[in-house]
């Protein structure tokens, strides 16, 4: 009798001041709230069969310890680390030390903008990278991940 395949669960982590798209630099962030593209990550998930767990925070500790309690039920990460992309070596770590996939997503082109964006400390460990491609990026991590 052949085994039932698991479900791939999902982790999608949205770092500092990501709650407040919508409200941010339109021109840079887009018009969508965090609810709105958390909604559309859902959607796609069920749509490919993935199971998704959402979760945003302002402190790089609270996302370290949401990623050490989710990471053994799951399959992969999908993270935006917002300005811990640039200096977040605990969540580095964190992430790191779970030996999953991660697939870093950023709304704008970071290497379109100011220098200091361009260096990401997470980029070494992640899978890849998905960048300027709005919160349609999410979707397409999700779409990667879904094709293993």
């Amino acid at each position: 009798m052949a085994k039932k395949s698991r479900k791939l669960r999902v982790i999608v982590l949205h770092g500092p001041n990501l709650n407040f798209l919508g409200k941010r630099d339109q021109a840079v962030y887009g018009s969508k709230t965090l609810d709105s593209i958390n909604k559309s990550i859902e959607e796609h998930a069920a749509a490919l069969g993935i199971e998704v767990a959402t979760y945003q925070s302002n402190s790089e500790g609270s996302l370290v310890d949401f990623i050490q309690a989710e990471a053994s039920g799951s399959g992969a990460i999908v993270i935006n680390p917002g300005a811990l992309t640039h200096y977040g070596l605990s969540l580095r770590d964190a992430l790191q030390d779970t030996g999953l996939p991660v697939i870093e997503v950023h709304l704008s082109n970071i290497y379109a903008r100011e220098q200091w964006r361009a260096t990401s400390v997470i980029a070494p460990i992640a899978r890849g990278q998905i960048s300027g491609l709005g919160w349609r990026g999410y979707v397409a991590a999700l779409d990667i991940l879904a094709a293993d």
